[in-house]
């Protein structure tokens, strides 16, 4: 048989030449991802970086600092007792509660998911321990452990339904508020209200102060020195293993600028009644948090299914383990930020985990940066965020303003967070980073 292709009339032809492909126009550029480009040199090079992150949509905490930034001006030029040591000491301290609930609620959102149950947990935890320790007696530290196990316990059971059954997260936490707020009721009795001791671990979670001016100083020169050894290291190990990394001179910059912070911080706080516990306990649940999302396989994990369920499923991940883990853990910060409120009043009653409380802590969360969506965000949001939502509070109490018209003002806030949140999020996908 005969398997040659060449036409009789093609023989004696000479071969053909080989056809190159066309030359690329000169105008033709290589489009480079810009979350790979090496940062140039120089004071130029944060400018190019920053116009690279603005028209990506990548805004980061930006927003939140100008807008606490404004916040202090406008309060501080309304009245002159805004910026003072003893209002931000009480802004700093006030903060913590909420912001420990946003801290679970940080790593919900994450999910690209809700949880509506962590006011009536929260609730549930304070009415817990008050009944535990005053009314049966136990040791106050025995009390504590069991009340955030309790907290742990009813988000596990949350994630659970949700990720095995199938049930929505809105649905099952919603019922969960309900249900949650009805036992705490029936736990604290027909009195209502169980006032606390105010001696002990527990009322010092919110009343206690470091009132030697050298701790608040040391804690300021720790946390400085811990973030530019690890940052430094790092970039180490970064440059050793042939990825960008941050040039030493950026790192030393934002070394500067947060020594600049903590130090201020300390200042004011040793102006006042000294460093707070609650404020040093908010910064290492901080710390800790942000390690576990950024730095273990366990926070990759989170991302993923915040990013794409299916994606995660193929890769190999547990998605019921780690929904029901996450919810567990919003479950925990729930109660933790729940004692830290009945520990501020010395008392667990019938309207704790209720009110505004829920809202505040999901707008602290979104307020501070974390998407709605899923997939984006860090624990260090819930900080920025309830530092935002406490500081309107305390700025519109000093004017004497009514809480209907502050609640008014924070969800025009959240509002205004939400559409950025969305906006953002488009601006990414039409540049291909979302």
């Amino acid at each position: 048989m005969n398997t040659d292709k060449t036409s009789p009339t093609d023989l004696g032809k000479p071969a053909a030449a080989p056809v190159d492909a066309p030359p690329a126009a000169d105008a033709a550029t290589t489009a480079v991802d810009p979350r790979l480009l090496v940062r140039e040199q120089g004071f130029g090079g944060y400018v190019g970086e920053l116009k690279r992150k603005i028209r990506a949509g990548d805004l980061g905490a930006l927003p939140v600092i100008i807008g606490l930034v404004i916040i202090c001006i406008v309060f501080q030029s309304l009245n002159s007792n805004f910026l003072t040591a003893g209002n931000l000491s009480d802004i700093s301290v006030a903060m913590v509660g909420t912001g420990m609930i946003a801290v679970g609620i940080v790593f919900v959102l994450l999910l690209g998911e809700i949880d509506l149950s962590v006011g009536s947990v929260s609730g549930l935890a304070g009415g817990a321990f008050a009944v535990l320790s005053v009314t049966h007696g136990m040791s106050q530290w025995l009390a504590l452990v069991l009340s955030i196990l309790t907290g742990a316990v009813a988000g596990a059971i949350h994630g659970y339904i949700f990720a095995r059954i199938g049930v929505p997260a809105f649905a099952v936490t919603l019922a969960g508020l309900l249900f949650w707020s009805g036992l705490m009721l029936k736990v604290l009795g027909d009195n209502g209200t169980i006032n606390t001791s105010e001696t002990g671990v527990f009322y010092d979670l919110s009343n206690y102060f470091f009132s030697d001016v050298a701790v608040a100083y040391g804690a300021a020169a720790v946390a400085v020195a811990v973030y530019f050894l690890s940052a430094f290291f790092d970039g180490r190990r970064r440059e050793a293993a042939g990825v960008p990394s941050r040039p030493l001179g950026e790192i030393v910059l934002r070394t500067v600028l947060l020594a600049v912070v903590a130090f201020a911080a300390a200042y004011m706080f040793n102006q006042n009644k000294g460093l707070p516990l609650a404020v040093v306990i908010f910064v290492l649940v901080l710390v800790l948090t942000d390690f576990v999302l950024r730095r273990t396989s366990y926070g990759r994990m989170i991302f993923a299914l915040g990013g794409s369920v299916e994606a995660s499923r193929r890769a190999g991940i547990n998605i019921v383990l780690v929904r029901t883990s996450v919810f567990a853990i919003s479950g925990t910060f729930a109660a933790i930020g729940g004692l830290f409120l009945a520990s501020k009043i010395s008392a667990a009653n019938q309207g704790a985990g209720s009110g505004e409380l829920l809202m505040n802590a999901i707008a602290a969360a979104v307020i501070g940066g974390t998407s709605l969506f899923g997939g984006r965000g860090r624990t260090w949001n819930a900080l920025l965020g309830v530092l935002v939502i406490v500081s309107i509070q305390y700025g519109l109490a000093l004017e004497g303003v009514a809480a209907a018209v502050q609640q008014m003002i924070t969800g025009g806030v959240l509002l205004l967070t939400v559409i950025i949140d969305a906006v953002t999020r488009k601006t990414q996908k039409s540049a291909g980073r979302a």
